[in-house]
């Protein structure tokens, strides 16, 4: 199997956010500092609450809403 440029388009994409956005703001006292706060940064904020794209720009949980809404209404 050959690899494409684009086959890491989408972790690029996040590392790049999660740099910009998280660690290059902050400095760490220690390594469980760190990966406490990208945990943080990935469960409780890019998760849940970043709009996305491909789902008409809203955040996970708003699409959910909106999914479950249309399912109640039979559309």
């Amino acid at each position: 199997m050959c690899c494409r440029a684009t086959d890491n388009a989408v972790a690029e994409s996040f590392f790049q956010l999660l740099k910009r956005e998280r660690i290059r703001r902050r400095t760490y006292q220690t390594r469980d500092a760190a990966r406490q706060d990208v945990f943080d940064y990935i469960e409780m904020f890019y998760n849940p609450n970043r709009k996305h794209t491909n789902n008409g720009m809203l955040s996970p949980i708003e699409y959910e809403e909106r999914q479950c809404k249309l399912n109640k209404a039979g559309v």
